[in-house]
């Protein structure tokens, strides 16, 4: 069993300061992973505040999801960060937040959110102008973790330009980048069209 790498573990832990100084990830929500170089994720474990990780607050698991120390137990959802690194094998980093427009918006019914004319759509892959619009996906949330990713995969299947990102109803928000500071930049260029949304639904 190979050590963390010191700096994909502060990676992780610099990452959830930034969602927590944001509202994000209250309590103990959310998790935060990346693809390391030998090819084992390292994620958040479960029952940790995400501003507040401490060093061993990290842990390795497989494509799969197995952990690599047997005592240790990861978020709950590692299913569906290891669904995306083995969707994508370009993708380095992923990250869940539970933020109040991404929960709010997302429990109004539909299955998708359209965002269109945003400047910061320009945070998504081949979208190089605000004159463009994603339609993000909306799943509802289930505790069967395998059995909500393989719904994701349907989505992936069905649409193929579908935007790196989704939405769990009522739960929170994913979205996933080549490298940390990309998921970051992602993360909070969603997260302000998500609130610029819930403040238009809000006018008279």
């Amino acid at each position: 069993m190979s050590p963390l790498p010191a700096e994909a573990v502060e990676a992780i832990r610099a990452a959830g300061r930034r969602l927590d100084q944001r509202g994000w990830v209250p309590a103990t929500a959310g998790n935060i992973s990346l693809r390391l170089a030998d090819g084992r994720i390292a994620i958040t474990r479960s029952g940790f505040h995400k501003g507040f990780i401490p060093e061993d607050g990290v842990m390795a698991v497989d494509l799969h999801g197995r952990p690599e120390a047997s005592n240790l137990r990861p978020s709950a959802e590692t299913g569906l960060h290891c669904g995306i690194y083995r969707r994508f094998p370009k993708v380095g980093a992923a990250l869940h937040g539970h933020s109040v427009p991404a929960t709010v918006l997302s429990r109004r019914g539909g299955h998708h959110l359209e965002l269109a004319g945003y400047e910061l759509l320009k945070a998504f892959p081949g979208l190089p102008t605000h004159e463009a619009s994603i339609r993000l996906p909306i799943l509802d949330n289930d505790q069967d973790i395998a059995r909500l990713q393989a719904r994701v995969e349907r989505v992936w299947d069905a649409t193929p330009d579908v935007p790196p990102g989704y939405i769990l109803r009522g739960h929170g928000v994913y979205v996933w980048a080549e490298d940390m500071p990309g998921a970051l930049m992602r993360l909070e260029a969603l997260e302000f069209m998500l609130e610029c949304e819930l403040e238009a639904a809000r006018l008279p």
